[in-house]
Formats: C-alpha cells, sequence, structure tokens
C-alpha cells in the first residue's frame, strides 16, 4: 500500500528547480494510517494521534470507504482547512472517516441542513439564524437557565443519593433550554432524544441510523407545519414567519438545531463533571470561586474536545496545507482532539488547568462553519458547573473512575451513565 501510494503522490512531490531543468528528489510520505478510535485511557485523545502529530501536522490517511486523503492533527493545519474557502462540507464530496456513517445521501437530501451547505446556501441560512444566537440573546437567556439548573439540583436533592448526573442533571438543562428556544415540547425529549442517540451510535447499522432521521425529520415537520396556524415565540415559529423558507428546509434546519443543541451541551456537562471530580484541586479552586467558571469552561471545552471522530472536508480545488499539497476532491479529517493539545499553541497541553486562557481552541471549529449555538453553551455550562460543585460540595463518583461506562462508541465522546452521590 505504501509504495502504491508513494508512486501516486511523487508526481505532486517532484518539483523543478529555479533555473534548472533538475528535478528535486520526492519527500517520501508514510503510509495512510486508519482513524484511531480507541482511548488508551478514559480522556486522553488515542496515543496515535499524539505521535502523528510529533511527526508532522498532515499525513496520508485512508477513509473507510477505500478512498485515501489526509489527516490533519496540527493546530495551524486544522484552522487553516477550517478557515480556507476551498473546502467543501457538501455531503455528497466527502467520504467516511470511519466505517458505518450516515448515509451521505441521507443528508444531501434533507434540505435545510445547513452544517452540509457551502456559500451561497449556507449563507443565506446562517445570516436567518446568527441574530437568534448572539451574544446578548443569550445573556437574555440566564435568568431561564439559571431557573433549570436550579430545579434541576433541587429535584437531586429532594429524590437523594446516589444519581446518575447523565439523567439527572447533564441531559435535562440543554433539552429544556433547546425546546423552549425552537419551540418544541419538551414532553416529547424521550423520543427525540432516542433518535439523536441512533444517529450517532457508531455502532448502529446504516438502516437504524436512516431510520432515526427519518422519525425526527417526520416528527419536526409536523410541528412546522403545525407553527403555521399556532405560532409561539420559538425560533422555528420564527423561521415560519419571516417567509424565507421552505417547511422542509425550516424541518432540516431544526433537526440539526435540536440534535446539536441538547447533544453536545449535554456530554460536556457529564464528562467535564466526571474529569473534575478527578481532578480535586481544579474542582476546588472552582467551587470556592465561581469567577473562574468563564476559564474553566475554555479549558474544559479545550481538554476534552469531545467531537472526536471529525470533521472532514473535501477539497474543490489545488491547495496547499502547512506545505502538503491536497489535490481537489481528496478529503481531509481534521483532529479538533489532535489540535487542542497541540504543544505549539498550547503550553503544557496534556494537563488540565482551569485558571490557563484556553480560547482559541477549535471545539467549536472555526471558519464560517463555527458552530452557531457556541454561546449558549458557554452560558448553560457557566452556569451549571458552579451551581452543581455549590448545591453538592461533596460530590464524588458513586462507582470507581475506571468503572465509568464510556461513550467511545459514539461520534461525540463523554459518558454513557455517571453515577454520583453526596
Amino acid at each position: 500500500m505504501g509504495t502504491v501510494f508513494y508512486d501516486l503522490q511523487e508526481e505532486r512531490q517532484v518539483a523543478t528547480a529555479v533555473n534548472s531543468k533538475e528535478r528535486v528528489m520526492p519527500k517520501a510520505l508514510p503510509d495512510p494510517v486508519t482513524l484511531p478510535i480507541s482511548r488508551e485511557n478514559l480522556v486522553d485523545p488515542p496515543d496515535d494521534l499524539r505521535r502523528w502529530r510529533e511527526e508532522g501536522p498532515i499525513r496520508p490517511m485512508l477513509f473507510a470507504d477505500g478512498h485515501v486523503g489526509w489527516l490533519a492533527t496540527g493546530y495551524t493545519a486544522v484552522r487553516a482547512v477550517l478557515a480556507d474557502p476551498r473546502f467543501s462540507t457538501r455531503s455528497e464530496t466527502l467520504h467516511p472517516p470511519i466505517g458505518q456513517r450516515l448515509s451521505q445521501q441521507a443528508l444531501t437530501r434533507l434540505p435545510g441542513f445547513f452544517l452540509r451547505e457551502d456559500p451561497p446556501e449556507h449563507t443565506r441560512f446562517r445570516r436567518l439564524l446568527t441574530g437568534q444566537f448572539t451574544v446578548r440573546r443569550m445573556k437574555e437567556l440566564e435568568p431561564r437557565i439559571e431557573k433549570i439548573t436550579s430545579d434541576r439540583l433541587a429535584a437531586m436533592e429532594r429524590i437523594g443519593p446516589p444519581a446518575d448526573l447523565v439523567e439527572a442533571f447533564a441531559l435535562p438543562i440543554p433539552s429544556l433550554v433547546i425546546c423552549e428556544l425552537l419551540g418544541v415540547p419538551y414532553d416529547d425529549h424521550t423520543m427525540f432524544q432516542r433518535e439523536s442517540a441512533a444517529m450517532l451510535n457508531l455502532d448502529s447499522t446504516l438502516a437504524e441510523m436512516q431510520a432515526a432521521l427519518e422519525g425526527l425529520v417526520d416528527y419536526l415537520h409536523k410541528l412546522v407545519v403545525s407553527k403555521r396556524t399556532d405560532p409561539d415565540d420559538g425560533l422555528i415559529s420564527g423561521l415560519v414567519s419571516t417567509g424565507q423558507l421552505t417547511d422542509e428546509e425550516i424541518t432540516g434546519a431544526a433537526v440539526l438545531l435540536l440534535i446539536a443543541g441538547h447533544e453536545t451541551t449535554a456530554n460536556m456537562l457529564a464528562f467535564g463533571t466526571y474529569v473534575l471530580l478527578n481532578n480535586p484541586s481544579q474542582l476546588a479552586a472552582l467551587r470556592d470561586d465561581p469567577s473562574l467558571a468563564e476559564a474553566a469552561v475554555e479549558e474544559l471545552l479545550r481538554y476534552l474536545s469531545i467531537v472526536h471522530i471529525g470533521p472532514v472536508r473535501t477539497a474543490t480545488e489545488d491547495a496547499e496545507v502547512e506545505g502538503q499539497l491536497i489535490r481537489a476532491g481528496e478529503s481531509v479529517t481534521l483532529s479538533l482532539s489532535a489540535a487542542n493539545r497541540d504543544p505549539e499553541r498550547f503550553e503544557d497541553p496534556d494537563t488540565l488547568d482551569i485558571t490557563r486562557h484556553a480560547m482559541g481552541h477549535v471545539s467549536f471549529g472555526h471558519g464560517i462553519h463555527q458552530c452557531l449555538g457556541q454561546q449558549l453553551a458557554r452560558i448553560e455550562m457557566r452556569i451549571a458547573y458552579p451551581a452543581l460543585f455549590q448545591c453538592f460540595p461533596d460530590l464524588r463518583l458513586a462507582i470507581p473512575a475506571d468503572k465509568v461506562s464510556m461513550r467511545s462508541n459514539m461520534a461525540i465522546y463523554g459518558v454513557h451513565r455517571l453515577p454520583v452521590t453526596w
């Protein structure tokens, strides 16, 4: 495989010397690697990613469908690709980095799923939605987020220990918030949480993933149609009132916002708590000084990098990244976890330090596709972490740390359950 790939790459690597016909010898590329998923310990990214990053910021990678593309592990390389308009995120251009993933054709046929759109279509949706997720708009939601958090803590106190922090705290808070923001009935949370989990489960069959997607689409499409005759002050009704999107486009956007709005923050809250419980000095600093919450959230986002599969971009024309030529049509997997642990960007990156200035991490992406709801997620975490540890100052794991069930089989890393007591 290495010899064949070297031959394919030789044309790219051979340059003509300035003012000379003498050819420069090509630089040999390493054999293509496959994206590692399993972790040597429960928190740190796979060791292979660190080793490969030390060897170079970008290297050949074998994708699940046999495509030979690239893996970017260096911070600068990842940021460069995310910011470069020559790299596409459209579903039909992408190759799956690992085994069974949701059919690209299924997402291509889903209007409004703007995560898989390039400009100008992507711009059209972002322009309509950005006003709903401004820092000012998110600040207005703070009292409601504080009330939801307080209610969940009160319920935990009332029921008493032990508790699964995922079910009792981490999952309900962002689910309630995104439901209220969108205008989705929270009574239906069991259904959309189940379907979302099936779509993100790496062990799901393609049929199971597509059935979950179809279930969400059918549910949200009926909800969108109902908003035309019975509107509320939620975001879905707001999109309907603009008259600029079809029901199908609003449905696709709602699918994306509903999944992203609860899955990522829920896993950050639970996984972040797990990590802090295993770093007592860091937990004590945050509990004793809530003003550290903002810095703590950024550091946890950097340190954990829960999106551990991608994202993936495909070059629409030849582009050079960190001295490596990427040909048009080649996909690049971007390892956010490796980039966020790059010592060239963050000093002592494998140490959790909630006093660190961690802004600039790529956990929310970068460029035009940077997470639309990042400010909402930040506020939810800034409120929830201090409130949890102040309410339960002696919170601790109810089982040994190495017995906690990790989400290694999910596109979003974290914990499946987090048994705690106090």
